[in-house]
């Protein structure tokens, strides 16, 4: 799978949406504030729920929701300590970078992302605070 011109020359509209898929849900695990800030706080090393709840304001049950869709995507990973989960991020190196060039897009993009009237940050607010 690749997001590319490529990818369109392949003259079958079902294909080309077939093969965009992956990277449909992937960008979704990144759709909600809450996940981004949990995959920030784990860029910084290795967290349990009870410290990212801590960190997040959240409830418990809303940060093991995020977590679970976080590793359903193969982004983050968990191991076993005592009676607890110890969270950590896959591929840290290419999260970062794909945050990163977030970032920079961002940054060029300007007010039309944040002043969208679907995804927005009146929008993302909305939803943060639903949980």
């Amino acid at each position: 799978m690749t997001i590319n011109a490529k990818a369109a020359q392949s003259g079958s509209r079902a294909a080309d949406i077939e093969a965009l898929v992956p990277a449909t849900c992937l960008f979704h695990s990144f759709s909600d504030p809450s996940r981004l800030v949990i995959l920030q706080h784990l860029q910084l090393g290795e967290h349990r729920v009870v410290d990212l709840t801590e960190h997040l304001g959240l409830s418990q049950s809303t940060v093991s929701k995020h977590l679970a869709k976080l590793k359903e995507a193969g982004l983050v990973e968990s191991r076993p300590q005592g009676r607890a989960s110890v969270y950590s991020l896959l591929h840290g190196e290419a999260i970062t970078a794909l945050l990163a060039a977030a970032e920079n897009l961002l940054a060029l993009t300007g007010d039309a992302v944040a002043l969208c009237p679907v995804h927005g940050t009146g929008t993302a607010r909305a939803a943060a605070e639903s949980e």
